[in-house]
């Protein structure tokens, strides 16, 4: 598998679910691939709202929200692990012009490809003082695969893949998440058979 890893990597890509796949955390939704390498793979669900919004987010964690555009934004369900923790996906923030690999929070993932994911408080802190990100997005847990099994469920046709969208996770309203990344492939969801089979 690792002669031939680098033609599959899907880091900054979507996974979106086909028809067939009937967990109910991942039917009908789309994975925002934050890594993946030869160990797994690691993303969050960005089209699967939980039921808190930042507001109640930002109140139980203590801390105001200053950021009037944020208040009314959902918080999503990251996927099925940790779903106790915050997972910010965000734009790339750098602390000096000069050396843009240093991010500016304690604990922050860089995506290649210009996101980053930041799990430590600093960045909650950062948007309640109307700071921080412009654009974020925010889960409780994530979504892991096992080394093999991502390329398992993918040779199954669990899911189709496609290069990421920062508008389709920032700017496109939830409901219109999964046929946007759908449409980025150049298909709807009635182009797709829920019983995928291999030719």
């Amino acid at each position: 598998m690792p002669a031939d890893f680098a033609l599959t990597n899907l880091t900054n890509h979507f996974l979106i679910a086909m028809p067939g796949l009937q967990d109910a955390m991942f039917s009908r939704s789309v994975v925002y691939v934050c890594e993946h390498s030869e160990r797994g793979a690691l993303g969050l669900v960005i089209n699967k709202p939980c039921d808190i919004d930042m507001k109640r987010l930002f109140e139980k964690v203590e801390l105001p929200l200053l950021r009037s555009d944020l208040l009314g934004d959902p918080v999503f369900l990251g996927g099925p692990v940790q779903t106790e923790r915050g997972f910010v996906l965000h734009e790339a923030t750098f602390s000096d012009k000069d050396k843009p690999s240093d991010p500016v929070y304690a604990s922050t993932m860089v995506i290649p490809g210009g996101l980053e994911m930041t799990t430590s408080r600093d960045v909650l802190e950062a948007l309640s003082t109307g700071a921080g990100p412009r654009k974020v997005l925010v889960s409780l847990g994530y979504a892991s695969w096992g080394e093999g099994q991502l390329e398992s469920e993918l040779g199954e046709n669990s899911w189709l893949t496609v290069a990421a969208s920062s508008s389709v996770i920032f700017d496109t309203p939830v409901s219109q998440r999964y046929d946007k990344a759908l449409m980025l492939l150049g298909l709807e969801l009635w182009m797709l058979s829920p019983d995928a089979g291999h030719a």
